[in-house]
């Protein structure tokens, strides 16, 4: 199941009634691993985990600022522009990632498959070199009085 297929953005009620669902939910998170939610019936008791809270809980939030969602499963496997397009590269830039082993790969046929854990991995690597690049840089900057 890869959801980057097609995508809708809430309207102005969803996003409203998003605000407040939100905030419900959130404050049903408490201390243990799960949560125990009262149904509408009355009688029963709804057993979920906090983890899945947290989640629905983030969804909820990105909908009250008028984002779209889109849930992918870790081992979800991505067509090369799927990749390319979550990473926001050109097709081709990601296919030289994968060509040269900085993204592991696998063919299915003739056609390259991404794993999302895969792509989510080389994502934050290359952005924790971003940041040490960028703080080296900043040092140097400092250390030459450059006035930043």
């Amino acid at each position: 199941m890869t959801a980057l297929r097609s995508y809708q953005i809430p309207t102005q009620e969803e996003a409203a009634l998003a605000v407040e669902s939100s905030r419900l939910l959130a404050a049903c998170i408490g201390k243990g691993d799960n949560a125990a939610l009262p149904l509408q019936n009355g009688t029963d008791v709804l057993q979920i985990p906090v983890k899945a809270i947290r989640l629905l809980v983030d969804i909820l939030e990105a909908m009250a600022r008028g984002e779209a969602i889109s849930l992918i499963p870790i081992h979800a496997e991505l067509s090369t522009q799927e990749a390319a397009n979550l990473l926001n590269v050109s097709r081709p830039y990601l296919v030289k990632l994968l060509e040269n082993g900085t993204i592991p790969h696998h063919k299915v046929g003739v056609r390259r498959k991404v794993l999302f854990k895969d792509l989510m991995e080389y994502k934050q690597k290359s952005n924790q070199t971003s940041r040490e690049l960028l703080n080296q840089l900043t040092e140097e900057a400092q250390e030459l009085e450059m006035g930043y």
